[in-house]
């Protein structure tokens, strides 16, 4: 088991948004977080994240509470919670080369960046700055990123903004890669199209509303 929360409260001050949630995630598995806005579902991601601290309870990853500044916790979750950062002067394939550099050494068994960006459908811009993109290419991108970094645990925010219905099925099919070769993932989703790219098992986050 990689992620396991036990009787998690989310919320901010004395406003929860989530109470008693028990969750898991184990390798080799998707698990996608539903319900409607205002639910609570970013607010989760940023508490497993190690982002936002619990009202009550605790969010483990491979059994250690869940803690941002902790090296080991970096080394193995991976996340796109919020609107990318940037470099204005790099191109989509130099954040790629640049991402793939920082977390050298990488395994031979992990993604190929080359083989990800044609998979995400980012070599078509890879020469192109980031501020002379689309959102929706700008979504791409920055899947590919946080892809072509290895880690055990990733945690996405509707990675279906702004993407076509063919970007969000090779989002699906990334993501099941992704669990074959070991990992967890969970997703906030609105999408049903991309939850079953994924062959996501799904969680209401409303029936554990405050």
């Amino acid at each position: 088991m990689i992620l396991r929360t036990d009787g998690l409260d989310v919320g901010y001050r004395d406003h929860v948004l989530v109470r008693g949630l028990r969750l898991t995630a184990n390798a080799g598995e998707v698990l996608a977080v539903t319900g409607p806005n205002g639910t609570g579902k970013s607010s989760l991601l940023r508490c497993l994240a190690g982002l936002l601290r619990p009202l009550a309870g605790q969010v483990l990853v491979d059994g250690a509470p869940a803690d941002e500044r902790s090296p080991a916790f970096r080394r193995t979750v991976a996340g796109l919670l919020e609107t990318a950062a940037w470099y204005p002067n790099l191109t989509a394939a130099e954040h790629l080369e640049f991402v793939r550099y920082a977390n050298r050494p990488v395994a031979t068994d992990w993604f190929d960046g080359t083989a990800l960006a044609d998979r995400l459908e980012v070599t078509g811009f890879a020469s192109t700055l980031p501020g002379r993109l689309s959102s929706g290419q700008r979504q791409r991108l920055a899947l590919a990123l946080v892809l072509a970094r290895p880690s055990r645990l990733l945690l996405l925010d509707e990675p279906e903004r702004h993407l076509d219905a063919d970007g969000r099925t090779a989002v699906g099919a990334v993501l099941r890669d992704y669990a074959r070769r070991g990992g967890a993932v969970v997703m906030a989703s609105h999408d049903p199209a991309l939850v079953d790219a994924a062959q996501a098992r799904t969680l209401d986050v409303s029936d554990w509303r405050g």
